[in-house]
């Protein structure tokens, strides 16, 4: 069974899929790690989901193409805003992810603990 790329459904939750770095498989190629999504009561879908450490590459590349620039190349109140983002959405509690952040910004750790601490402090 291949996937039913023209079900209502499957062209509805594709740009979420997309978003998350997921990939959209046929039902029945499931693993038991991957989602079954049904429509109707009957499986339309389902969705192999990135791993943990890929997840931050690509939330990093998303961030570069909203920005249209290299992170790297953003002003501190714009990277400060980013990491702000990034803590948001658990980068940091990924394993080395203060340091991929670190890299993708083009300033050290120690920066970006900064901008984490001025965030808790109230700054």
């Amino acid at each position: 069974m291949s996937v039913p790329a023209d079900h209502p459904f499957a062209a509805a939750v594709k740009p979420l899929v997309d978003a998350m770095g997921g990939e959209m498989i046929a039902p029945d190629r499931a693993r038991g790690d991957d989602v079954v999504l049904s429509w109707e009561g009957r499986p339309v879908v389902a969705v192999r989901l990135p791993h943990l450490s890929d997840s931050l590459d690509r939330i990093l590349a998303d961030l570069q193409r909203r920005y249209g620039v290299p992170l790297s190349a953003l002003d501190r109140k714009t990277k400060q805003s980013v990491v702000r983002q990034l803590e948001q959405r658990g980068a940091f509690s990924v394993r080395h992810g203060v340091e991929t952040v670190a890299g993708a910004l083009g300033v050290s750790r120690f920066t970006v603990y900064n901008y984490l601490n001025r965030e808790k402090g109230g700054d």
